[in-house]
């Protein structure tokens, strides 16, 4: 009987966002041109885009979000966290039992009855090596050592605009891993519902 749990995909969670953000970029970067006098109800974001548009992005790091990340896997997290401009607190596996972990299923796997067989064996012996570790008064920090990157885990992440900018245009592409660029999406479709003038074009 299996006893660890099927994590029922990725739950993407804003956490915190510059109030105000596009009028906060457009008053940092009229300052490099002295050009407050434009400023209209509705300028920031054709000032914004014209940013983006020139390459003028050191300007968005004025503004940034955090995000809560439930469920994506250690494979997902061990490819985020090279992004070495965010900022990043995981659940860890040094101090929080994994006796009962949960994972992630990649669909090529969970679509080929066979190859299901085989990983959720893999997952099955995991669990047991890691609990009849715990039972030798292994320490967690050590028992780990047996879990796979298919467990799931908690993440939350913070970067200013630019480095979104950059984490998103980078792991949305159609040759990213599966999992982080649908993880992505998530992040970009909420940020763009947020600050559209600085991410709508990553959409297209």
């Amino acid at each position: 009987m299996k006893n660890h749990k099927e994590s029922v995909g990725a739950e993407v969670e804003l956490l915190s966002i510059t109030p105000n953000s596009e009028k906060l970029i457009e008053e940092a970067g009229r300052t490099c041109y002295l050009s407050f006098e434009k400023m209209t109800d509705d300028s920031a974001k054709r000032f914004i885009q014209m940013l983006v548009k020139s390459g003028h992005h050191s300007v968005l790091e004025h503004a940034s979000a955090t995000f809560r990340i439930k469920g994506g896997s250690r494979a997902f997290t061990h490819q985020l966290v090279r992004h070495r401009l965010a900022s990043f607190s995981q659940q860890s596996q040094r101090y929080v039992s994994e006796e009962e972990f949960k994972v992630v299923t990649p669909p090529s796997i969970a679509a080929n009855p066979e190859a299901l067989a085989v990983f959720e064996e893999a997952m099955e012996q995991s669990r047991i090596a890691y609990s009849k570790l715990k039972g030798m008064d292994i320490r967690k920090e050590d028992a780990r050592f047996v879990l796979p990157n298919a467990v799931s885990s908690e993440i939350v992440v913070s970067a200013n605009f630019r480095e979104w900018r950059l984490i998103l245009s980078i792991r949305t592409e159609k040759n990213a891993q599966w999992e982080i660029r649908e993880i992505s999406r998530k992040i970009l479709e909420r940020l763009v519902t947020e600050a559209p003038a600085v991410f709508r074009d990553l959409l297209d």
